[in-house]
């Protein structure tokens, strides 16, 4: 009963000291909370295929590296982009990474097929992705490039419950053998890598076709074509063209 005396006198007391002492508690958890809430609140992509061109091609280039005949492979994504997290930012690099066929355990077959090879930098298309529709065409936007065609592009800053979609399109450079995607019974397994302008990471797995050229082509004429336009080469396929 004394304890509880002095206790009671004690708050009496120092009313102001234990006030202005619950006022900075009050504060300090709100600044704490503040930042747990600020750091919790980032973006979140979710990322989709949409109907359209998804594919890969591998094709040669007509050249040989010592023995090795030369190709190339060319892979179009149609993508649908959503922000699902809490905080707005924008599509600052989309990747794209396939296995590659080669012969197994060796240390290659461990780093490209049983892990991933990456196409990181995307390539611009020289014409817009389009499908016929009976009697219309239907353009494909771009994710990231302009549209050649009416010089548009998607918008990639999006808020939190916003959404975009466009095509994404790879070249990969000369390369020889089993550098190419491994086709499967449901085509080629890709694995899609979106980054934000904070540096965070979002992945998608897919199955995309293997494509012929001539079928590319039906959705973009110059596939496959950009690497050989910079380098002033004539491809194999369009010695005739």
């Amino acid at each position: 009963m004394l304890a509880y005396q002095e206790v009671a006198k004690w708050l009496n007391d120092n009313q102001g000291v234990l006030g202005a002492a619950i006022f900075l508690l009050t504060l300090g958890l709100g600044w704490v909370s503040g930042i747990f809430s600020a750091l919790r609140r980032k973006p979140k992509f979710k990322i989709r295929l949409l109907p359209g061109p998804n594919l890969c091609c591998t094709f040669p280039t007509g050249k040989l590296d010592g023995e090795h005949e030369v190709h190339r492979t060319a892979i179009s994504l149609y993508l649908a982009v959503a922000n699902v997290g809490s905080a707005a930012s924008s599509i600052e690099n989309v990747a794209v990474g396939y296995h590659c066929h080669l012969r197994p355990f060796s240390w290659q077959w461990l780093r490209y097929s049983v892990g991933w090879h990456w196409l990181r930098n995307q390539m611009a298309a020289i014409h817009d992705f389009q499908a016929s529709i009976g009697d219309n065409i239907k353009i494909y936007p771009f994710l990231v490039q302009s549209s050649i065609l009416s010089g548009r592009s998607a918008t990639t800053f999006l808020q939190p419950g916003e959404a975009t979609n466009g095509v994404v399109y790879f070249e990969q450079s000369d390369s020889w053998g089993g550098f190419f995607p491994a086709p499967t019974r449901k085509g080629a397994r890709v694995k899609i890598e979106l980054r934000d302008t904070f540096g965070g990471r979002h992945t998608a797995k897919f199955h995309i076709d293997v494509a012929s050229l001539e079928r590319a082509r039906t959705f973009n004429r110059s596939f496959g074509k950009t690497l050989a336009e910079l380098r002033k080469e004539k491809l194999p396929h369009d010695q005739d063209a």
